[in-house]
């Protein structure tokens, strides 16, 4: 079988192959776990937990955490692969999401968009080289009062023109921490980012590494 295409029915992961999860990924794994009386329902946190530790849903990953939960790989896949906010290719540091519906395109969305691809280099879905900022354009960030809105690791930034996209894009990119936006909190780094989807917090992430 072609090793780039399926498994057991079901697409394969793209991606470069990385290494198992670390120790503190599998104790934070067992944490997960024991919050479910089925071990199979952690699935979804679990699938952030390997975007935070792998950087996106690796083959490697599913693989694990497939063996963990009591499933196939091919059970694992379909829903990493059903939903958008599990990433298939390695993230930047820090994902930058534009929405580009009407009340958002209708304030310069689009002309955002297109000086922060130009800053960065890149199209929607790339990533940089020095790996600090990745792109996707989005349906809705839901604060359309606050159009044109961008998200920076899912903390919304409102009322932004291109300019002032770019200076924060550059902030980034400079290793700056980002300035807090008008509304939520101060967007955390790729890792810590998913760590708290999967519903783990600081203290859950301390005693795992503990």
């Amino acid at each position: 079988m072609n090793e780039g295409t399926r498994i057991l029915g079901v697409p394969r992961l793209p991606g470069p192959p990385r290494p198992p999860l670390s120790e503190h990924a599998r104790a934070e794994a067992q944490r997960l776990m024991a919050r479910y009386p089925e071990p199979r329902s952690a699935l979804l946190p679990m699938l952030y937990l390997v975007q935070a530790d792998h950087g996106f849903v690796s083959r490697e990953g599913v693989r694990e955490i497939a063996q963990m939960l009591g499933l196939t790989p091919a059970e694992v896949t379909a829903v990493a692969t059903f939903y958008t906010m599990y990433k298939r290719e390695p993230m930047g540091r820090w994902l930058v999401s534009v929405c580009t519906q009407p009340p958002c395109a209708l304030r310069g969305a689009n002309q955002i968009r297109d000086a922060i691809q130009q800053e960065c280099g890149i199209g929607n879905g790339g990533t940089t080289e020095d790996g600090m900022i990745s792109i996707e354009e989005v349906e809705c960030l839901c604060i359309c009062d606050g159009a044109p809105v961008v998200g920076i690791n899912y903390e919304n930034y409102e009322n932004l023109t291109p300019e002032s996209a770019v200076e924060l894009i550059r902030a980034l990119r400079a290793g700056e921490t980002p300035p807090k936006p008008a509304r939520g909190d101060v967007p955390a780094p790729h890792d810590e980012t998913h760590r708290e989807l999967a519903g783990l917090n600081q203290k859950d992430r301390e005693e795992a590494g503990a």
